[in-house]
């Protein structure tokens, strides 16, 4: 069995999803290993990411585990057997691994939906605007490390996906740059709200007492409702939950951010507004 130096968070969720089943089933990993004719060691490596598991082993263990979830099956069949190769590998070793995580995770959802407080998200922002979010980065980026961020970013917006975006009019008024920039990036939030893929909604100021939208979240949506992952920035790279009970929590929460935003339609007027006034 050949180890993985460093599992993507997609392999790393195979196991998860994995060891969830066998502890559900109430098996030790001794046992489920031995239910592969395995050891413990090699059980763990699957159930880490560390090391693969073939469609037959990944069926037989659903099997001893009395899952009968037929779709859940076949979505984790469906990670097992995926080899590709997608565009952010030629960033591998020059971006932190996240970076790279994040692109294979958005190359795999069916959509996305993203709350943002005091950034424009990343997906929607322009060049200029991404430059300055970067160049504010502690300890200070060389010229290289930013080009890659930027090429990095441009290459993730190419991707069509459902997206939908709650932004908090402080994050359109928040000078990340100067008054040229903010009133470029605003032009080309209400260029791509014209996307049949893209949904753009505003929380204003004067919203009353709604502090669910004092955070951002990006919320990826899986094969599944159970493989859904929230994606959380800090300030040493994201981090990535998957707990079935946090889904839920993150779910509801932007619903009621997402009812209580303006509609498409009067965010582009706010949106509009706000440009004028720069």
């Amino acid at each position: 069995m050949v180890l993985r130096r460093e599992p993507t968070a997609r392999q790393v969720r195979l196991g998860t999803e994995l060891r969830r089943l066998r502890e559900a089933a109430g098996l030790t990993a001794i046992e489920a290993a031995a239910l592969l004719g395995a050891n413990r060691a090699q059980m763990s490596h699957i159930e880490s990411g560390l090391a693969g598991v073939s469609e037959e082993r990944l069926r037989r263990l659903a099997s001893h585990y009395a899952c009968t979830d037929k779709a859940f099956i076949e979505a984790l069949a469906a990670m097992a057997t995926d080899r590709t190769r997608g565009w952010w590998e030629e960033y591998r070793g020059l971006l932190p691994t996240s970076f790279l995580d994040l692109s294979e995770l958005e190359h795999h959802a069916r959509f996305q939906h993203h709350v943002a407080v005091l950034y424009v998200p990343g997906l929607l922002q322009t060049e200029d605007y991404a430059r300055a979010v970067f160049s504010d980065r502690l300890p200070e980026l060389t010229y290289d490390e930013m080009e890659l961020r930027i090429q990095h970013r441009k290459a993730r917006q190419q991707i069509t996906l459902p997206y939908k975006a709650v932004i908090h009019e402080a994050a359109l008024r928040i000078r990340v740059s100067d008054r040229t920039a903010s009133k470029a990036q605003l032009a080309r939030l209400l260029e791509l709200s014209e996307a049949d893929h893209i949904t753009l909604r505003v929380i204003p100021f004067d919203l009353d007492g709604f502090a669910r939208a004092s955070s951002t979240m990006t919320y990826v949506g899986g094969p599944l409702p159970k493989l859904d992952t929230v994606v959380r920035d800090t300030p040493h790279g994201s981090i990535f939950v998957d707990a079935e009970a946090q889904l839920r929590s993150y779910r509801t929460r932007f619903h009621m951010v997402e009812a209580v935003s303006l509609e498409p339609d009067q965010t582009r007027d706010f949106i509009h507004r706000l440009a004028e006034e720069l």
